[in-house]
């Protein structure tokens, strides 16, 4: 996309259509990342918020295409692999990102201990009410890795049935049921959802190609005994098989990325089983009117086997949360402990990682000084423990203490229009696998010791921004810089985790949503990022990296949508993902030969509704732009490469 391009979708973004009927009104957006609910427009941080009406439009068939499509996030499947993708936040990079972003869902935190990506797969889209993405903020809530912010996905309580049903071609199969019920005792809900696909790449030497299959199975539940006690509890469990492709050669990409590279001993794709049971209790209780304890366990049980290298882990996570909040006309507070316990263990030792954490955080209203004004503050102390506990040999043990903070401020200058800023210190402790460096040269004796390379990631994030709201028109700009210490990545060739001495980031983001008329509205996120890796010594090769671009973080990035109702019953929607070319993952120096190429996607979606049936048609990358991960020279994994189509059916009961 040619800058000049990108110019004129900056200049629709300040111009309000003045022709835009006066009867149009956007619909109210709330958000409550900060465990206090109000209007997005009142938060004293930057967020960006997609409803369920949002999702439906866009003709999205799983939560991977809504957020890498949609969304200001840049997403790409992780070296191949869709359901547990690579997510780059604010210049974090598409290889370390995804471990600076916390991702819950109602609540259950995604992430792992060890540098496995968040599941995403087994989160069907139907089944989500809203996304919020909290940007340089949340890590007094969030803790540990929500340097870059935080994404919170709210699933819906769902009244009567719904089925929906997509076929496609690559073998693409999409299916969601759901019911529910609900009364001023007990809301229940229940879902099923399969998404599974044939393969994008031709067959490998063990005849199978990159297939995915998902299912996956969720059960909620509220009750309401009294006026002021709510209990609830959630089960979800998800089966997970996917084959991903390996890397090419860039004759290879260039000639046909669905081959199956020639490099000796990778004509196989790599095979990984991922299974996952979750479940969380809790009980919410009104001890006044105005105070609130809660207390929520979760628990995760999740088995991963790469089935081509006869490697499996077990994982067991625990986590408790109990929280006291106070919510008055002026002043709203919340204060808690959460304790979160992980150990992944195979066949000859379990590795734990242990968070154990206490917050504090509040809103002021000081209408006694300036009236629609916002105050902000809150902390975070939270010790991080480490054990290793092989089944022979000297077990390991090591500890952190570490320490967040956030200040912010709202103002609303008038009805339509607020300024904000906050500054905020998170941090990202390692984990497992950066954590224990590992000495193979001895195998298959293999001596696992601490790595005193890696010290704990501190960054310091201020943030400003302006959010303008019209009838028709919402609009939201903001710039961020954040300073870091010890930003902790993996030194290519010879796989050494190890941090950088210092680095900085620095952006722009803008979003707009405006309604032309009661028919016809635009939606346009764009955003300008940096990432400076200022000084680092590469260990071993003892190379000086100076000023360097951090790789795989591009500058621009922009994703746009046409939403055109086109009769009473009928839409269409067009959208358009684009993200300027990068350096390779492995490029620090930012002089390799090959870069990786823009990534590029244009979409389509119609749908037309007649009583409670909704037909649907979408068609995914209809130019079929050949995107790509690029980790090295003539290290090239083919992704998102394919134009792919669907047509389905939604009934509702």
């Amino acid at each position: 996309m040619k800058k000049s391009t990108i110019a004129s979708l900056i200049g629709l973004a300040f111009t309000s259509p003045v022709f835009a009927a006066e009867n149009i009104q956007l619909e109210d957006v709330t958000v409550k990342a900060n465990r206090f609910e109000h209007k997005d427009t009142e938060t004293t941080y930057a967020s960006e918020i997609h409803t369920a009406k949002q999702i439906e439009a866009s003709g999205a068939a799983t939560l991977y295409d809504y957020l890498a499509q949609q969304t200001s996030l840049n997403l790409l499947p992780n070296f191949g692999n869709k359901a547990t993708p690579s997510i780059n936040l604010r210049g974090y990079g598409g290889e370390n990102g995804h471990q600076n972003v916390v991702i819950t869902v109602d609540g259950q935190r995604l992430n792992n201990i060890d540098l496995s990506s968040q599941l995403l797969a087994g989160i069907p889209l139907g089944n989500i009410e809203r996304i919020e993405i909290s940007k340089g903020s949340g890590s007094v809530i969030y803790g540990d890795g929500a340097t870059a912010g935080a994404i919170q996905i709210y699933t819906k309580a769902k009244t009567g049935a719904t089925i929906v049903s997509s076929l496609g071609n690559f073998g693409q199969k999409n299916h969601y049921a759901s019911a529910g019920f609900s009364n001023e005792l007990i809301d229940i809900s229940a879902n099923l959802a399969h998404d599974s696909h044939d393969g994008f790449s031709k067959k490998d030497e063990t005849g199978y190609k990159d297939q995915f299959t998902s299912n996956s199975q969720n059960v909620k539940i509220k009750i309401k005994p009294t006026e002021y006690l709510r209990l609830f509890a959630q089960a979800t469990s998800s089966r997970n098989d996917t084959r991903y492709v390996n890397a090419l050669i860039e004759a290879e990409f260039k000639d046909n990325p669905r081959q199956v590279t020639q490099r000796p001993f990778s004509q196989t794709y790599t095979h990984q089983a991922l299974d996952t049971n979750q479940w969380q209790v809790g009980a919410e209780y009104d001890i006044a009117e105005q105070w609130r304890v809660s207390a929520t366990h979760f628990r995760e049980d999740k088995t991963s086997e790469f089935v081509n290298f006869f490697s499996a882990f077990k994982y067991d996570y625990e986590a408790n949360e109990l929280n006291v909040r106070y919510i008055g006309d002026q002043l709203s507070a919340i204060a808690g402990i959460q304790v979160y316990k992980g150990d992944r263990k195979n066949s000859s030792n379990i590795t734990s990682k242990d968070n154990k954490a206490y917050f504090a955080s509040a809103e002021y209203h000081p209408t006694w000084l300036l009236e629609g004004l916002t105050l902000s503050a809150g902390a975070r102390g939270e010790k991080v423990r480490y054990k290793f506990n092989p089944d022979a040999g000297q077990s390991l043990n090591d500890s952190e203490h570490l320490s967040a903070w956030d200040i912010g401020a709202n103002y609303q200058i008038n009805p339509e229009t607020s300024v904000f800023a906050n500054y905020n210190r998170a941090f990202q402790a390692p984990d497992i696998d950066r954590f224990f460096a590992q000495d193979f040269s001895l195998f298959p004796v293999v001596t696992t010791t601490f790595n005193g390379f890696i010290k704990p990631m501190r960054s310091k994030t201020f943030n400003l921004g302006l959010n303008h709201t019209l009838p028709n028109n919402r609009f939201k700009v903001s710039a961020f810089y954040a300073n870091l210490d010890n930003e902790i990545y993996l030194v290519p060739i010879i796989f050494q985790n190890t941090n950088i001495d210092k680095s900085h980031k620095y952006g722009l983001e803008i979003q707009d949503h405006i309604s032309f008329t009661d028919r016809l509205s635009a939606g346009l996120i764009y955003t300008y990022t940096r990432a400076i890796v200022d000084k680092e010594v590469v260990p071993v090769f003892l190379i000086e990296v100076k000023n360097k671009d951090l790789p795989g973080v591009p500058k621009h990035a922009v994703t746009a949508n046409l939403n055109y109702k086109f009769l009473d019953a009928g839409n269409i929607n067009l959208s358009h993902a684009w993200r300027e070319s990068t350096y390779a993952f492995n490029d620090f120096t930012n002089n390799a030969t090959q870069k990786q190429g823009h990534y590029e996607s244009t979409n389509i979606a119609v749908s037309y509704r007649y009583k409670k049936v909704q037909l649907f048609a979408a068609v995914n990358n209809i130019f079929e732009h050949e995107n790509s991960i690029q980790v090295a020279d003539d290290a090239i994994y083919p992704v998102d490469f394919a134009r792919t189509w669907r047509v389905g059916f939604k009934a509702d009961f």
